[in-house]
């Protein structure tokens, strides 16, 4: 069958995409990476920059783990003994003894009875969170929570869909009151740390409210918050904004291996129960093939890392140059919304200044991420930057001084 029809539907609607501003356009393709150096933390080459060397301010990665030379290793040695792959999806015969290893360590970190991997945070929680709702499950969800949160629920199609203000206790517990009588159960969820603003959901708030109206409610109120930004970045032992909230009766955590772990897939812990109905009937987990085996050796090592003194060490280190990044900001007088997580958002809120910036940036050798409308409402255009144990006290000095530099010639 030709697509001669379906292409022009196509083109117009990249079209669209590009008048509205939300069109993504080619992807930067790094092309090699150069250890540290001297002062320098780690750079990227890109294509079409030729020998440029880039200092990255947009990476998941908060503890530098997918460089660390042991990581690469526990991967390397675990591919020659299983593969590359795992030739098949678990229930077949794709599950590899890494796999069990590492469930078992990650529910232990997080104090859990058992945790389930996937494979990216994305798949989990479309793989959590729509199994989990019914026809008689009211969802209370913040409305800043992520894309594969709001997707999730709209694949479910609950009883009731309420949507609280970004943070706000008042309006989440209003929410719940008003979903008393209209369904059976509830599901509150939440992001942990917004990745767009670093900021954070009060977690031990959410669970002491779900705990006091848990009686209203036949089927109780569970609680799941989504932690990929918070896991291995936030908290005294990296265990994430559950951690620094000290909060306790979360069921479920959702996070992520790719980002502070440095690795690849997405995970969640919870009961035994709920983990053993999800692997019989969530379809992202059933019909998707498995993080690799090596992958997930390399994820039992960053979580050895985490889990131990150097483990603090890279948190310690991670939280002493957020900090100085953001006093570098402050004493130039912009706006940042301030926090002990290593995502800092720069306030510019002009969508050409914010596009000017980026590309100033990009000049002089730094790769951060320009949040523009419709990404973002209009007066909250935004830069973010992300900050990483492997950087270096003078990689965060290079960038507050080209954005003196960048102030001095265009008005900040």
């Amino acid at each position: 069958m030709s697509a001669e029809k379906l292409e022009p539907i196509l083109a117009q609607k990249l079209e669209e995409l590009k008048a509205r501003g939300a069109l993504k356009g080619a992807e930067m393709v790094i092309t090699g990476v150069k250890p540290p150096e001297g002062k320098q933390g780690p750079r990227y080459f890109i294509e079409g920059f030729g020998d440029k060397p880039f200092l990255r301010m947009n990476s998941n990665s908060y503890l530098g783990m997918s460089l660390r030379k042991e990581i690469v290793q526990a991967e390397e040695e675990t591919a020659r003994k299983y593969g590359a792959g795992p030739g098949a999806v678990r229930f077949i015969s794709g599950t590899f003894q890494p796999h069990v290893a590492l469930e078992k360590r990650l529910a232990a970190f997080h104090n859990r009875e058992a945790a389930m991997i996937f494979s990216s945070a994305y798949a989990t929680v479309m793989g959590t969170i729509t199994p989990l709702i019914d026809q008689e499950t009211a969802v209370i969800s913040d409305e800043l929570n992520h894309n594969c949160i709001i997707n999730a629920i709209r694949l479910a199609r609950p009883a009731v869909r309420e949507i609280y203000k970004h943070l706000d206790m008042v309006d989440l517990e209003d929410r719940i009151r008003g979903a008393v009588g209209r369904a059976r159960r509830v599901l509150v969820v939440t992001d942990g740390i917004f990745s767009m603003r670093g900021d954070y959901a009060p977690l031990n708030t959410i669970a002491e409210i779900a705990h006091k109206y848990d009686p209203e409610f036949e089927g109780g109120i569970t609680t799941a918050v989504d932690d990929s930004h918070g896991v291995g970045a936030f908290g005294a032992t990296g265990r994430g904004t559950e951690e620094y909230t000290k909060a306790g009766g979360i069921d479920i955590v959702i996070a992520t291996l790719g980002k502070a772990l440095g690795v690849n897939g997405g995970y969640l812990v919870a009961t035994g129960t709920i983990i053993d109905f999800l692997r019989e009937t969530a379809p992202f987990y059933i019909y998707s093939n498995p993080i690799t085996p090596g992958e997930a050796s390399a994820a039992l090592k960053s979580l050895d890392i985490l889990d131990s003194k150097k483990g603090r060490e890279l948190l310690d280190r991670l939280r002493g140059l957020t900090k100085r990044f953001e006093k570098g900001l402050t004493n130039l007088g912009l706006e940042i919304i301030a926090s002990e997580h290593p995502v800092v958002p720069l306030m510019v809120r002009d969508t050409a200044r914010t596009a000017a910036l980026v590309q100033f940036l990009t000049q002089n050798g730094i790769l951060a991420t320009g949040l523009n409308y419709p990404v973002v409402l209009k007066g909250d255009e935004t830069i973010r930057f992300q900050v990483s144990a492997d950087h270096t006290e003078y990689d965060i000095d290079y960038v507050i001084g080209v954005l003196k530099k960048f102030g001095q010639e265009v008005s900040m």
